[in-house]
C-alpha cells in the first residue's frame, strides 16, 4: 500500500478496560476483556486501517508488585523493580491482545500478523516530576514499614488519606520511543503492532544512548500520543470508559460533545473545570499535542464497543483541526 492510500491509526486502550469490575480481575477475566476489545480493533483492520496499539497497565503492575511484596515477606524472595514490573506487564497484556486479535483476524480470513514489542520510552532525568513524586503505586503499609523502606531503599512515601502509607514515584513526560524504528519497520511490513504498553518502560540516558530503567510511571495516553506523532498517524483513538466526552460533567448544564476543534479543546482544558486531572484531562492534552504536530490528522475518544460506530460518525467525540 502506498503512503498516499495508507490509513494509519494509533489506538490507546486503558489498562482498567481489561478489568470489568472487582469480581473480574483474574488473568482469564482480563483475557476475555481483551478479546472483546480486539474484536472492535479487528473491525478497523478489516476496514483497511493499519494499527499500532498502546495500552495501560496500572492495575496489572499493582498486582505484580503485590505478588512480589508477598513473596518477599513470606518466602524471602527478592522484590521486583518497578521498571521490570512494567516489562512483565507489557509481555502479559501484549500476549492477551496479540493472541485474541490474531484469532479474530484468522476467523475473518484476514492474513495480517500481530506483534508485541517490549518498548522502552526515554524520559529526561532532569524532569521536574522527579523532584516531586506523586504517583502512588503498590500496597498500603503502616508507618513503621514505610519509614524503613524510605530509609533503607530510598523510597518516597506518603500517608494516603488515613488509609495507610504508600510509595509514590515520578510521572515524567515521554521524550522518545526507543524502539521506534522497530515499530515502524513492523508497520511497514504490514503488521499490527502492540507497543508503548503502560506508557513504556521509563528509561534515562546515562551516557550517549546507554539506557537505564528508572522507578517511574509514564502516562499511557502521553506515550501513545508521542508514538502517533512520530509515526505520522492519520488518526489517534483513545479508547476509554465513556462513549463521548462531556463539558460541565456532572452539572445541570452538562453537555455531551460530538465534535470539538483543536482550539476548543485547548480552551476547555485551560478553563480547568471541565476535565478531571486524573482521567479526562491528560487524554485531551495528549490529543492536543498530537494534532499540533500532525496537521490534518484527527482524534477520537470513545469506548471500545463503539469504535466501529464512531468511525462511521455515529457516536464518540471527534477532535479535529
Amino acid at each position: 500500500m502506498s503512503e498516499k492510500t495508507r490509513k494509519l491509526a494509533v489506538v490507546a486502550i486503558g489498562g482498567n478496560s481489561l478489568i470489568k469490575d472487582e469480581k473480574h480481575k483474574t488473568v482469564e477475566d482480563q483475557y476475555q476483556a481483551a478479546k472483546e476489545t480486539t474484536f472492535h480493533i479487528a473491525d478497523m483492520i478489516e476496514a483497511g486501517w493499519d494499527v499500532a496499539i498502546g495500552h495501560g497497565n496500572g492495575p496489572q503492575v499493582g498486582f505484580i508488585l503485590r505478588r512480589s511484596e508477598i513473596a518477599a515477606k513470606v518466602e524471602g524472595m527478592h522484590e521486583v523493580p518497578l521498571d521490570v514490573c512494567g516489562a512483565d506487564s507489557q509481555g502479559a497484556i501484549g500476549y492477551a491482545l496479540q493472541q485474541t486479535l490474531q484469532n479474530e483476524l484468522h476467523r475473518r480470513g484476514i492474513k495480517k500478523p500481530v506483534a508485541t514489542v517490549v518498548t522502552q520510552v526515554l524520559v529526561d532525568k532532569n524532569d521536574a516530576a522527579f523532584e516531586n513524586p506523586s504517583k502512588p503505586i503498590g500496597s498500603f503499609m503502616d508507618e513503621t514499614e514505610a519509614m524503613r523502606r524510605k530509609n533503607d531503599m530510598a523510597w518516597d512515601v506518603i500517608e494516603d488519606a488515613g488509609r495507610g502509607w504508600r510509595r509514590v514515584v515520578a510521572s515524567p513526560l515521554p521524550k522518545e520511543v526507543v524502539e521506534l524504528e522497530a515499530v515502524k519497520a513492523l508497520l511497514d511490513a504490514g503488521m499490527t503492532v502492540i507497543t508503548v504498553g503502560g506508557g513504556g518502560i521509563p528509561v534515562i540516558d546515562v551516557s550517549d544512548h546507554e539506557y537505564k530503567g528508572v522507578a517511574a510511571v509514564i502516562d499511557k495516553d502521553f506515550a501513545s500520543s508521542l508514538l502517533a506523532q512520530e509515526i505520522g498517524a492519520e488518526l489517534f483513538i483513545i479508547s476509554t470508559a465513556v462513549e463521548k466526552v462531556a463539558i460541565n460533567f456532572g452539572k445541570p448544564n452538562q453537555q455531551w460533545l460530538d465534535k470539538m476543534t483543536l482550539a476548543e479543546a485547548r480552551q476547555y482544558l485551560a478553563e480547568g473545570a471541565h476535565f478531571a486531572k486524573g482521567s479526562m484531562a491528560p487524554k485531551i492534552q495528549a490529543i492536543i499535542w498530537f494534532l499540533e504536530t500532525n496537521p490534518g490528522a484527527k482524534a477520537l475518544i470513545t469506548n471500545p464497543e463503539n469504535i466501529g460506530r464512531a468511525l462511521k460518525g455515529e457516536t464518540g467525540t471527534w477532535i479535529v483541526p
